[in-house]
């Protein structure tokens, strides 16, 4: 495997307050419909967001704190929720395994594994209630040799061999969530519903499967409401494996539905897709049929992810999207020489947050967009900060962000909170 495409795999692993509806309702839909055509002409997207109402008139300077590590030099922050809880992962002493950590007020929190040596909170998780989300290895070994979608969200030498399974910790416990009959599971997003989303394997052997990927797996939700019911998805029409990544308190869910692939991307991500009241809808694309991935969902049902690009089965190169009910899905750009973008929160005010490289993967940086534009996070930093911001990976709706730094001159990497 060549090095970009190593960087570009750790890469994905690493994962308006007014609606434009409620403004056409406020002030007319003819005038609306108008004042659309014109800011097509005028600049496209960009013109339409930089309009949302509500929305800030430009980015602020940032507070940034590193927070500490479970003794190991590579951390980073995931999650973040609206009471602050940050929500992700460090290694600890000795760099050979990660857990699943959480930061608040300034504590740090090791939730440990499932027996195994490796856990994550990998995805955003949004509940502020107590519950969080994420993947832990067990000590068995999977018996078909599988490396499974939690093999990119963890660090060599163990992240692979183990049967993974998603969890759910609550009440200062970790416990582990059912599959639909195969061997491993993997749990992303929580709402303040007790609902819980992710994927699972079930047990059919399934032709579309690249090797070491055997099993199909199916996007699911677990109720811990309903001790942990399993309950599937639809898949997209003629799909066979699919993903569900992020989930809202109005029960609306996204994910990927395509075929079983290697389990991690790429045509398994074949649709982005939106689920509500037990439909699946189609997100559409950016030209091509894999890499299509939602990563978050704001109370609106606004949706961001990244999406493929025609000619790049690889994801050498994705690009950041969001997707309106109002105005479809669309690129959100990118920053100067650093043309792979990838978006991972949003809050209610549409902003949203991810990170850009440059195409080789050496240098990344954490990106804010809002206003129809996306700045260089590093930019709105304190000059006595000195780390690089090379990912945010959420944001909540106090404008806070999370993601990772690294020190140039070290090459440790730190979990952040930036702070408006």
């Amino acid at each position: 495997m060549n090095t970009t495409k190593q960087n570009r795999i750790s890469n994905v692993s690493e994962a308006a307050s007014t609606s434009l509806r409620a403004y056409a309702a406020n002030d007319g839909y003819k005038s609306w419909v108008l004042i659309v055509i014109i800011l097509l002409a005028l600049g496209g997207v960009a013109a339409i967001f930089a309009q949302s109402p509500g929305a800030p008139g430009g980015v602020p300077s940032y507070q940034i704190t590193n927070l500490a590590s479970l003794g190991g030099t590579n951390a980073g922050g995931n999650s973040l929720n609206d009471r602050g809880w940050v929500g992700g992962f460090s290694t600890v002493s000795g760099d050979l395994s990660r857990h699943a950590t959480v930061w608040h007020t300034g504590s740090i929190m090791d939730l440990g594994t499932l027996g195994g040596p490796n856990s994550s909170i990998a995805w955003n998780v949004k509940n502020t209630r107590g519950i969080l989300a994420g993947i832990a290895q067990t000590a068995m070994s999977d018996p078909l040799g599988e490396a499974w979608s939690s093999a990119a969200f963890y660090g060599p030498p163990d992240n692979v061999g183990f049967i993974n399974l998603g969890f759910v910790w609550q009440h200062g416990q970790m416990r582990a969530l059912s599959t639909l009959g195969g061997n491993n599971g993997f749990a992303t997003g929580a709402n303040d519903h007790g609902i819980v989303v992710g994927w699972a394997e079930n047990t059919c052997v399934d032709g579309t499967c690249v090797p070491p990927q055997v099993l199909q797996f199916r996007p699911v939700f677990w109720d811990t409401n309903n001790h942990d019911q399993i309950h599937e998805f639809p898949l997209y029409a003629g799909d066979t494996s699919g993903s569900a990544t992020a989930i809202n308190d109005a029960g609306q869910a996204v994910g990927i539905s395509g075929i079983c692939d290697q389990a991690v991307g790429r045509y398994t991500a074949a649709h982005a897709v939106l689920w509500q009241n037990g439909q699946v809808t189609n997100l559409g694309n950016l030209g091509a049929d894999y890499w299509n991935t939602p990563t978050a969902i704001n109370q609106h049902g606004d949706v961001v992810g990244f999406a493929g690009v025609p000619g790049d089965v690889d994801g050498v190169i994705l690009r950041a999207f969001i997707w309106t009910k109002e105005n479809g899905l669309h690129a959100l750009g990118s920053l100067p020489g650093h043309p792979h973008t990838e978006a991972y929160g949003i809050n209610e005010r549409r902003q949203v947050v991810g990170l850009a490289c440059d195409p080789d993967f050496v240098d990344c940086r954490a990106f804010i967009w809002e206003n129809g534009v996306m700045k260089d996070l590093n930019d709105f930093k304190p000059s006595t900060y000195t780390d690089r911001l090379e990912r945010a990976r959420d944001i909540n709706d106090a404008g806070e962000i999370t993601g990772r730094a690294i020190d140039d001159s070290t090459g440790v990497r730190s979990a952040y909170i930036a702070k408006p």
